[in-house]
């Protein structure tokens, strides 16, 4: 990896090599190009750069903390260690895109605060963000994600956003994305789109990475200051991946360090039975970028499916394809029952009920630990399981 990693990608269009760029209607190239301008010539600034800082130390609760997993690891072998993004305020990582991207709302005079959400860990964030801010929210839900996240819809509302329920389709993410960017294509200039992972259109992969690579900064850090050497080897779960290229950034130059994004594997790999877009996937185009996609016949977007309503997405964020065909960072799948064995495993062992997204990187490093017994495996633990518990008891508890 070049030291000019992040001043070369993406290029001034928006591409990681071949992924990315912005696919969009004459409508819309206007004023993402506006939102680009202002991201650089905004957030680079002191004062944004002040308030931002001041808004994690004092509100967010950053830095959070590595804890090394004691009872997993002496059951399991090799040592494990917790990111911990699921004591960010809000539970999970998405807040710290989420209050950068409305700091520049706000910066920019935006009034509203549009966007799409799968788990509802990003809805939540969002809607927090925009409390904080004063800004009106309105956040697109899949009617089958907000069954299984029941508790994330009721804190949005709390938090004052309008939860708009999306009715067509399978009525999950994807839909959730479609449905939120026509509600933006209305009236993009009071409003702003606030995209939930490294996906979307340039300049949104880049912009939420870099107000995620705080993750991977801090992480090595305190590895390095509680053991004197760095990881052999870092997990994330990955959806559309903004957790996980959160963290890898902070160890991309560091090839000692084996980077793992893990894939959901569903029930299966058959048709629709997952949503492993790396794994069975080809380069396409959804939502404005190019990226890994699964694909049906007619080269349209296929059915997904997770156990973890943040995973289930049919793409990927561009850097991640390109991180993928470099071969910096290796791409595996967990399946469900995996992913909710690794769930209860962190639950009864360490006392910490993780999200099905992160509980797909606790799994794969379980299976990491079990393998190379003398192995260090740094987990980005992405967010808490609160939203997913009643979930998990009904359709899950008699097996435990």
């Amino acid at each position: 990896m070049s030291e000019n990693y992040f001043k070369k990608y993406p290029s001034t269009e928006g591409f990681y090599n071949q992924y990315g760029g912005a696919f969009l209607p004459p409508v819309l190239e206007e004023e993402m190009k506006k939102i680009n301008d202002a991201y650089f010539a905004i957030s680079k600034s002191h004062n944004f750069i002040t308030e931002l800082r001041n808004i994690r130390k004092h509100y967010q609760g950053r830095p959070t903390p590595v804890y090394y997993c004691n009872r997993l690891s002496e059951k399991y072998g090799g040592r494990i260690y917790l990111k911990r993004e699921d004591l960010n305020h809000t539970g999970a990582h998405k807040l710290n895109h989420c209050m950068g991207e409305a700091l520049l709302a706000k910066y920019m005079g935006k009034k509203k605060l549009i966007a799409e959400t799968g788990a509802g860990q990003h809805g939540v964030a969002l809607a927090t963000a925009a409390a904080y801010f004063g800004l009106e929210c309105e956040i697109h839900m899949g009617e089958v994600d907000m069954a299984k996240a029941h508790p994330n819809v009721v804190r949005m509302k709390i938090l004052g956003a309008e939860v708009v329920p999306v009715k067509h389709g399978l009525k999950t993410l994807k839909e959730a994305v479609d449905s939120a960017f026509e509600a933006y294509l209305k009236d993009p200039v009071t409003t702003i789109y606030c995209i939930g992972s490294v996906v979307g259109p340039h300049p949104f992969p880049m912009m939420v990475r870099d107000f995620q690579r705080v993750v991977g900064i801090e992480a090595r850090e305190q590895f390095l200051d509680m053991t004197g050497e760095l990881p052999d080897s870092v997990t994330a779960c990955v959806g559309g991946g903004s957790n996980a290229i959160g963290i890898f950034t902070g160890f991309l130059e560091d090839q000692e360090c084996a980077l793992y994004g893990i894939e959901p594997g569903g029930r299966s790999l058959e048709p629709g039975e997952h949503a492993a877009s790396m794994t069975k996937g080809k380069p396409g185009i959804l939502h404005g970028f190019k990226s890994y996609l699964l694909q049906d016949e007619k080269g349209e977007p296929a059915p997904v499916y997770s156990v973890a309503s943040g995973l289930d997405y049919p793409g990927v964020g561009p850097e991640h394809s390109m991180l993928r065909d470099l071969n910096r960072v290796k791409y595996d799948l967990i399946y469900d029952k995996e992913a909710i064995d690794a769930f209860f495993e962190l639950s009864r062992l360490e006392g910490i009920i993780p999200a099905l997204e992160s509980s797909h990187a606790v799994a794969y490093a379980i299976k990491l630990a079990q393998k190379e017994p003398k192995t260090s495996i740094l987990v980005n633990l992405s967010g808490r399981g609160d939203k997913d518990i009643d979930f998990v008891m009904e359709n899950w508890a008699k097996d435990y």
